[in-house]
């Protein structure tokens, strides 16, 4: 822990009266990662099919019939775990609710304010982070993101629409119950989206000095938010299946840092209660 002066010797441009220092935290590149589990699986014989859309799952006689369009193929246990579209899949009652988030590069010398990460303190009511720095990498700094509902669970930009989430979503009761109990924040977040100055304010919370002019309109990302009918957010993983299917409703974060031990899990799940 942390007091205003000592964060500054690590981060002199941040401002805050206390701060958790992590100093082993690291940053890493997850299309490696997620190229370096491809090659593990085909180093066991495994196979990867890409841009395959599964169409149908149907048990039978203890096993299990994945459609993949005009093909099929026949299997003795299946395990899933797709994020955005898990629900559709699993059939289940929890609803997958997308919210886009926005980030903003920080270029010129704004680019120089931030030594590392820095987190704001979250609400507990909401599993966002808020808007955060993050120098990654290629030693680029990014600032965000926001969050706001998503009309397509797979559209990255803000014109992204496609009828059959958007009726998803707004059809759900759930998103109105969220909406009509966090009304105000919810707006907040909506107005940082269409206001690069609000976006740019959040910034200057935390690191004064950041400038509107050197943040540039970055990447975009797709959080797949399981919610019940209630309207409550689910901050638990979900996990459910039937004698021969595994489905991952919910990974919550930190899903990717901690995706070989969820792995580990979801492995032993499987041999111990599909692969008889």
């Amino acid at each position: 822990m942390l007091d205003g002066d000592e964060l500054r010797t690590i981060e002199p441009n941040v401002r805050g009266i206390r701060a958790l220092h992590a100093p082993h935290t690291g940053v890493i590149d997850y299309v490696l990662v997620a190229q370096a589990l491809a090659d593990d699986v085909r180093s066991a014989g495994g196979g990867i099919r890409l841009d395959s859309e599964v169409t149908s799952l149907a048990e039978r006689r203890g096993v299990v019939r994945v459609g993949l369009g005009d093909e099929a193929i026949t299997t003795r246990a299946v395990v899933t775990c797709a994020g955005l579209q898990s629900d559709r899949l699993a059939g289940s009652n929890v609803r997958i609710v997308p919210f886009r988030g926005d980030y903003y590069t920080l270029t010129g010398a704004s680019a120089g304010l931030v030594r590392g990460l820095v987190y704001p303190v979250p609400d507990p009511r909401f599993p966002f982070l808020g808007v955060h720095f993050t120098r990654k990498v290629d030693d680029t700094v990014v600032a965000g993101p926001n969050a706001v509902l998503a009309l397509a669970r797979e559209g990255y930009r803000r014109s992204s629409f496609e009828l059959r989430d958007a009726a998803s979503a707004l059809g759900f009761p759930g998103v109105w119950r969220f909406a009509l109990r966090h009304g105000r924040i919810a707006w907040a977040e909506v107005w940082r989206d269409l206001s690069k100055r609000a976006f740019v304010a959040d910034m200057k919370r935390y690191v004064p000095a950041v400038s509107g002019d050197d943040a540039v309109f970055g990447p975009s990302g797709i959080r797949a938010q399981a919610m019940r009918a209630d309207g409550s957010l689910v901050d638990d993983f979900v996990i459910v299946g039937g004698e021969r299917t595994m489905h991952v409703l919910n990974a919550p974060s930190p899903g990717a840092t901690a995706s070989l031990a969820i792995g580990e899990e979801l492995a032993s799940r499987a041999l111990r209660d599909l692969i008889r």
